[in-house]
């Protein structure tokens, strides 16, 4: 199994929107980083479990757990002039940009802000973490996977 780390911001589509169409899956649309797709491309299977974090918002942080829930395939905005993600060299016989569908898993206990990721030294080379990181998806380790559900655990201190 693998695991990744999904960014998005709340107010375009946030953990909660996710978790009201449960258990139905969500085409995570509008990836156009060419790393990002190979990862959902090359990498991602159904049931690797990532985590959902909200990103430019007031408090950044993993807002909860989801499972990918599809196989990858062609995303069908880059194919749609009315979309903001359009391509125009994209073409349904020769698609630029993948998808994968991602689904509700488990809500946290408690969001972990980046400032506590920041401060935790088990997670210092977490690729969000990283100086002009701005990739949508990221892969993570098991460790660091564990590792942020773990400070779920616990209330931030304030």
């Amino acid at each position: 199994m693998n695991y990744w780390l999904f960014k998005s911001e709340p107010h375009v589509f946030s953990f909660a929107d996710l978790k009201t169409q449960a258990p139905r899956p969500e085409p995570w649309t509008g990836v156009r980083n060419y790393q990002a797709r190979n990862f959902m491309r090359d990498q991602m299977k159904p049931g690797d479990l990532a985590l959902f974090y909200h990103s430019s918002c007031p408090q950044p942080g993993v807002a909860g757990v989801i499972h990918i829930a599809s196989t990858p395939y062609p995303d069908p905005t880059q194919f749609l002039p009315s979309e903001e993600a359009f391509d125009p060299k994209a073409t349904p016989a020769h698609p630029i940009w993948i998808l994968v569908d991602v689904a509700w898993e488990a809500d946290l206990p408690h969001p972990v802000s980046l400032a506590r990721l920041r401060e935790t030294p088990a997670l210092a080379d977490l690729a969000i973490l990283r100086r002009g990181n701005r990739l949508s998806i990221t892969p993570l380790t098991p460790d660091e996977f564990h590792a942020i559900l773990l400070l779920s655990q616990t209330a931030p201190t304030s």
